[in-house]
């Protein structure tokens, strides 16, 4: 690929803010030009990578929507995660050199596909770049320990409000609405995230559509009160 190639996958790129450290200077930022080997396209319902493969890359989303889920023993299928454009994929292999997860593309999407031996080796060189991969796992371990507390103590109700209120809020990072969202997997794919049945989280989201918090047409929801969802999730104390 031609320099000009990859420059334009970052230093010109409109996620970089999202995918890249902030202040750096011309100079690092030609180098992390250099990070991004290829970018791959992947098909809706394909994998860009799957349990076991060797791990040997971090995949920066470009456009597109990919869920990652592990097979349980009784050979059910568990979502861990939904990942969106400008989020980091593939923290997973870090540990053991190998994929513990699948990551499939619920839409057709697109990575910028970054080495890890080259994350590491720039790493070194521009700290802002290390400060900013710890702080993607930070991010990523945060994240699934407030999955854990969802599983852990929450409501039906709660759950789904919790989120949604996650979803549109990382939606709204990257110049979405802050109202409107089209989601991109199955009331069954957020069941098995959420630790609820398929008829569950259609009863709640019928619930709160009778509620007029939020609209629902299909994929499309629309929230009318975000604050009513913030409350299922921290009720108000009670006035005396």
């Amino acid at each position: 690929m031609n320099p000009h190639t990859i420059k334009v996958a970052c230093s010109n790129c409109n996620l970089r803010e999202l995918c890249m450290p902030v202040g750096l200077t011309d100079g690092d930022l030609g180098r992390l030009d250099d990070l991004v080997a290829t970018r791959r396209k992947i098909k809706r319902g394909t994998p860009l990578f799957s349990n076991g493969d060797d791990f040997n890359a971090l995949y920066a989303i470009r456009t597109g929507f990919f869920k990652t889920s592990v097979t349980t023993e009784d050979g059910r299928d568990q979502v861990t995660g939904f990942q969106m454009a400008g989020e980091i994929i593939g923290l997973d292999g870090i540990v053991g050199d190998r994929h513990t997860c699948d990551a499939i593309a619920l839409e057709d999407a697109e990575v910028c596909v970054m080495p890890y031996d080259r994350i590491e080796e720039l790493s070194r060189e521009v700290p802002a770049l290390q400060s900013h991969v710890h702080k993607i796992m930070s991010r990523e371990i945060v994240r699934e320990h407030g999955v854990l507390l969802l599983l852990g103590s929450m409501r039906a109700e709660e759950r789904l409000a919790a989120f949604l209120l996650n979803l549109v809020q990382r939606l709204h990072a990257r110049g979405f609405s802050q109202s409107e969202l089209v989601l991109r997997m199955t009331r069954e794919e957020i069941g098995s995230y959420l630790g609820l049945k398929l008829e569950t989280v259609s009863r709640t989201f019928s619930k709160f559509a009778d509620e007029n918090i939020v609209e629902v047409k299909q994929r499309h929801v629309r929230i009318l009160d975000t604050q009513a969802l913030r409350d299922i999730v921290n009720p108000p104390p009670p006035c005396h």
